[in-house]
Parts: C-alpha cells; sequence; structure tokens
C-alpha cells in the first residue's frame, strides 16, 4: 500500500496534512495539482488536500478530503 497527497502550494490545510503524515513516519508521495493538473482529473480531485490509498496495482482503497485527524489515522494505519 502506498499513499500519495494531492496538493497546491501555499494550502494551509495542505501542509497541515503533510504535518500529520510526517509526524506519523509515514511516507507518502506528494502531487502538486497546480503543474500535474492530469492527476488530479485522473482521480476525480476538486480540490486539495486530498490523501488517497492505493493498493499495489495502483487502485484507489480510500481517501480523506481535506485535513481530518480521524480519516487520516485510518489511512496510516494501513500503511505502517
Amino acid at each position: 500500500m502506498r499513499l500519495i497527497k494531492l496538493e497546491q502550494p501555499n494550502c494551509n490545510p495542505c501542509k497541515m496534512v503533510s504535518n500529520y503524515l510526517n509526524d506519523a513516519g509515514v511516507e507518502y508521495e506528494t502531487v502538486d495539482v497546480t503543474q500535474k493538473p492530469e492527476v488530479a482529473a485522473q482521480y476525480g480531485v476538486m480540490g486539495v488536500p486530498v490523501t488517497i490509498l492505493l493498493n499495489e496495482r495502483g487502485e484507489e482503497v480510500k481517501r480523506s478530503i481535506a485535513f481530518k485527524p480521524d480519516e487520516l489515522d485510518k489511512l496510516v494505519r494501513e500503511v505502517v
């Protein structure tokens, strides 16, 4: 399982999600949707931050929208 986080520069909720994931000690990939809008479109993301848990085949398993520690905690437990 792996996590990807879709974000924009200077987005405070995005920074909060990053801090949460860093504090949890999990690895994740960050995608700047202003640089890669095609990734946002691929996952149907209309706003950021969005954190997505992917399985080994790259298929979405779960997602967390915005900064919601309870939802993020569920994703982190899947990764560690």
